[in-house]
């Protein structure tokens, strides 16, 4: 039996309230650091960089920093495990945000202002929050003499919210020495409380899903050609008619039902949770019934049952009065493992005669067992500290840096933990307006995390 101390917690001393005040320092603090990507390179993030590495080394963590161009900045460092023969975990961040816009926002975006116990600012939950809980609880670690069972490589990269080439794509293909032994992961985008309502019941459960998928990307150009002419005269091969038409198709289609293992899986616990009769494999079976059973918790699902495409982008022409020979158009394609040969197929039906379509950007979907060893610890974490929890396992819509890694045979989850008070929107405040996190949530994300990480 593995020995804990008094809260409970594994492998060494309980964890420290320094460090419960230094994840929320440390969150407020990254968040000053303007960090924008606005895409196309234009990022900066060497300075939050630089400050994570400090915090490390002040702790006795050195820490490489590595670009693949100046400024591009990422962290990566290992903190060695008590069992050397052990596969090592990596536990990444980025340090990038998405772009904010001051006037729309309560607060200025970049403030980090600490406000009726909530840290404000972009950042603060995508992801700059999981950035101090991974820094708060190895600083711990060092003061408290505590070693993981495995190793830890921690890794803070940029540009994840644009294309990832200057972090964990860099990272994996240039430096995939640093990631040796590793063979799991986790990151973003899971294990924040979701409060599930049923139909017709005023019954609330906090539902912790953790990420064990993610729709592959497929950003999509289509361009359609035509016969350049006057504004004025009649054209029956144009360019804008034609890409109109195919981004309309496209956008209007209903993609069919595709059910993941990791789907499969999420509607599974959820129907038993909710006393709900689920044969998902029966002829008849509805998922669009059995989702309306399952109240508010189906927004958990419901964008993973199908692929997707939605346009996003058109371009076309200079002028009103000219007939341009070709137009373009953007769509953001979502792909499920196992779907990719159906969805070129599907595209090339969809976008029909006279109109090209080619990947613009293209990243794998992906799939974790939910049945690990590493599901059970982080399932157990969470239920330390919030018994009437329950986790449930859920394919991510988006994506995240676990694609890259996946390229170094690294299976990724999503476990960033925060216990969320109910009305608490965080699907809302993902890329939103006056995101923020509540101190309440750091501390339990930290702790959880610790516990988690100790014994993994």
């Amino acid at each position: 039996m593995t020995p804990t101390n008094d809260n409970g917690t594994p492998g060494g001393r309980a964890l420290d309230g320094q460090a419960l005040e230094e994840v929320v320092r440390f969150t407020s603090e990254l968040i000053r650091i303007d960090t924008t990507n606005r895409g196309g390179g234009s990022c900066w993030e060497r300075p939050a960089a630089e400050y994570v590495a400090e915090r490390l080394s002040e702790a006795g963590v050195e820490a490489a920093l590595l670009e693949q161009s100046p400024g591009r900045t990422n962290v990566v460092a290992r903190i060695e495990g008590r069992d050397r023969a052990a596969p090592a975990l990596l536990v990444h961040g980025h340090l990038d945000v998405v772009p904010a816009e001051a006037a729309d926002w309560s607060v200025h975006p970049f403030s980090g202002e600490l406000r009726d116990g909530v840290v404000w600012g972009r950042g603060a939950i995508d992801m700059k929050n999981m950035d101090a809980m991974m820094v708060a609880v190895i600083r711990a670690w060092q003061r408290l003499g505590v070693r993981p069972r495995r190793d830890v490589v921690l890794a803070f990269t940029a540009d994840e919210e644009d294309s990832a080439r200057a972090g964990s794509g860099f990272l994996a293909d240039q430096h995939a020495e640093l990631f040796d032994g590793c063979t799991e992961g986790v990151s973003e985008s899971g294990a924040f409380t979701y409060h599930g309502t049923t139909p017709g019941s005023d019954r609330v459960r906090r539902l912790y899903p953790v990420g064990a998928g993610e729709r592959g990307t497929a950003w999509l150009k289509l361009t359609a050609r035509g016969r350049a002419g006057h504004g004025s005269k009649t054209n029956d091969n144009n360019a804008v008619t034609r890409l109109a038409a195919a981004v309309t198709r496209i956008g209007e289609h209903r993609w069919p039902v595709r059910l993941t293992p990791t789907v499969r899986a999420a509607l599974t616990e959820l129907a038993a949770l909710y006393g709900v009769k689920a044969e998902l494999d029966a002829p008849d079976f509805d998922v669009e019934a059995l989702l309306a059973e399952l109240g508010s918790a189906a927004a958990l699902v419901e964008p993973t049952v199908r692929n997707s495409t939605n346009p996003t982008m058109l371009d076309a022409g200079y002028k009103v009065n000219v007939i341009p020979g070709s137009a373009s158009a953007y769509i953001d394609g979502r792909v499920l493992p196992g779907t990719q040969e159906e969805f070129a197929a599907t595209l090339d039906e969809l976008t029909g005669p006279g109109v090209e379509w080619e990947y613009h950007h293209r990243e794998v979907p992906l799939g974790a067992p939910v049945d690990s060893p590493t599901f059970a610890a982080m399932r157990a974490a969470i239920e330390r500290y919030d018994p009437d929890g329950h986790v449930v396992p859920y394919c991510m819509a988006g994506g995240t840096d676990a694609k890259q890694f996946s390229r170094l045979g690294i299976t990724g989850y999503g476990f960033s933990p925060l216990k969320l008070p109910r009305g608490f929107d965080y699907a809302a405040l993902f890329h939103g307006v006056d995101e923020r996190v509540p101190v309440e949530a750091l501390h339990f994300g930290v702790r959880v995390l610790d516990h988690f990480l100790r014994e993994a």
